[in-house]
């Protein structure tokens, strides 16, 4: 008999050897990762969504540590994002190894890496095998396809042959959930939070002795979430060649919003400084302005879906907001998508940008890769002035993870912000039990 995708899948995930050049990569997405997390763990920025969580979950088990952890990853929406993945790979397998590895105080800097890269590559296969539908029937990549990575992570960071592996896969994939509709809402970032305490309990099961269908699982979830349009060949057809963290590799956030709005911010910035080098002032764009348009391919719009934000979640997710976020300020900063009240200034900027999808340009579900945003504004009696930008050109600018690491922990001290950073490379024998005890206390100190 044939070895099914499910076995030839766990084989990969315990046997191969990431390189050196993907644990360079590794290191980054740790630093990210903590840039993201720890301003949420600490209170720096409000949550109260973190703050429900800590009432219910009281518990100091890894279950409840990754849940927490990977909640606090994703909350801002300012963390890394994988275009095959078409999600959030780090926010759900980061917190599954930081909780596992606090329990097995054997695994070292090296194992915790190449189990994270092992996890990303799953990521993006799945992303690829599972094709757009997946995504585009409402599915949200990072709680359901999470889930499977993160639990292949976890089986890399214990050390479980393929046979255990295969069963820790299929106990994931009967859990594996997650809904585009909560998009804008505290259920969003849960969506991480579950998918990491589902690997890790996945992982713990087995391990135990837990009885789980180790083959056909991976193909009939698959089957069952992909409208017909998998390709199940691609999980694992040349698997680490070339990996996934490093090609195409994990994308970093410069604004703490929805990644489908970025060319369309960076395009309203760049309409800001023409207007202001010109020698015009902001009143006089508002006084002359008339309305603003947006294009983008069709579809181009499926992440980014909220078009009247009523609060600072939601208007991480508006194109809208966006646009007038950055036609209005200098920066984006969290503030402008915190949690709260939307600035008012901005929000009745935003009334006048209308979405026009361009039915020339092939559609975003075909080739996210060529999505772009070209944001127009119409003056009463001014010539319209246009800017395009395409999600390559926004991704050719690279993220400062430091600076990014300053920017969410402003007000702590350089000493404590150059120590954190030391910690994420990962380079000292006893890194990673420091890293990890630096998030554990924070998920656990107390809050008044």
């Amino acid at each position: 008999m044939s070895e099914t995708l499910t076995r030839r899948l766990a084989t990969l995930i315990a046997d191969t050897r990431p390189d050196e050049t993907a644990r360079g990569k590794s290191r980054a997405g740790v630093l990210d990762y903590l840039a993201v997390t720890l301003p949420v763990l600490l209170g720096r920025v409000a949550d109260s969504g973190m703050v429900c969580l800590r009432r219910v979950y009281d518990g100091r088990d890894a279950r409840t540590r990754a849940l927490l952890l990977g909640y606090a990853g994703h909350a801002l929406d300012y963390d890394d994002f994988h275009p095959d993945f078409r999600g959030h790979p780090s926010t759900v397998i980061l917190p599954a190894l930081f909780a596992l590895a606090a329990e097995h105080p054997t695994v070292g800097a090296a194992r915790f890496l190449d189990a994270y890269t092992v996890g990303v590559e799953a990521a993006g296969r799945l992303g690829l095998a599972a094709g757009r539908r997946h995504y585009a029937m409402g599915f949200h990549s990072t709680g359901t396809l999470g889930t499977l990575a993160a639990t292949a992570a976890a089986a890399r960071l214990v050390k479980a042959d393929a046979g255990a592996t295969a069963v820790m896969l299929g106990i994931a994939a009967t859990q594996a959930s997650g809904l585009r509709a909560q998009t804008g809402s505290a259920a969003k970032p849960l969506h991480a939070g579950l998918a990491a305490q589902a690997a890790v309990a996945a992982c713990q099961l087995a391990l135990a002795g837990f009885s789980g269908q180790p083959d056909g699982i991976i193909e009939d979830f698959l089957a069952a979430s992909c409208g017909g349009q998998q390709d199940p060949d691609l999980l694992t057809d040349r698997w680490g060649e070339p990996w996934r963290i490093v090609t195409p590799g994990l994308e970093f956030k410069p604004y703490a919003a929805c990644s489908g709005t970025h060319s369309a911010a960076d395009a309203a910035r760049r309409l800001r400084r023409q207007w202001l080098d010109s020698g015009h002032t902001l009143d006089a764009l508002l006084d002359r302005l008339d309305h603003i348009e947006v294009a983008f391919p069709p579809g181009g719009d499926l992440a980014p879906s909220v078009r009247r934000p009523r609060n600072g979640m939601e208007a991480r997710f508006s194109l809208e907001y966006v646009i007038a976020a950055g036609l209005l300020l200098d920066d984006l900063t969290l503030a402008e998508f915190a949690e709260g009240p939307v600035n008012p200034a901005i929000s009745a900027l935003a009334q006048r940008v209308s979405r026009c999808p361009d039915p020339l340009a092939p559609p975003d579900e075909l080739d996210p890769s060529a999505r772009f945003h070209q944001v127009t504004l119409f003056f009463h009696h001014d010539a319209p002035l246009r800017c395009k930008v395409t999600r390559r050109e926004s991704l050719s600018h690279p993220v400062d993870l430091s600076h990014k690491l300053r920017r969410c922990l402003a007000g702590e001290t350089d000493a404590t912000i150059d120590a954190i950073e030391s910690l994420s490379r990962l380079d000292s024998p006893s890194a990673l039990s420091r890293l990890g005890t630096l998030l554990l206390s924070a998920l656990h100190q107390p809050r008044r």
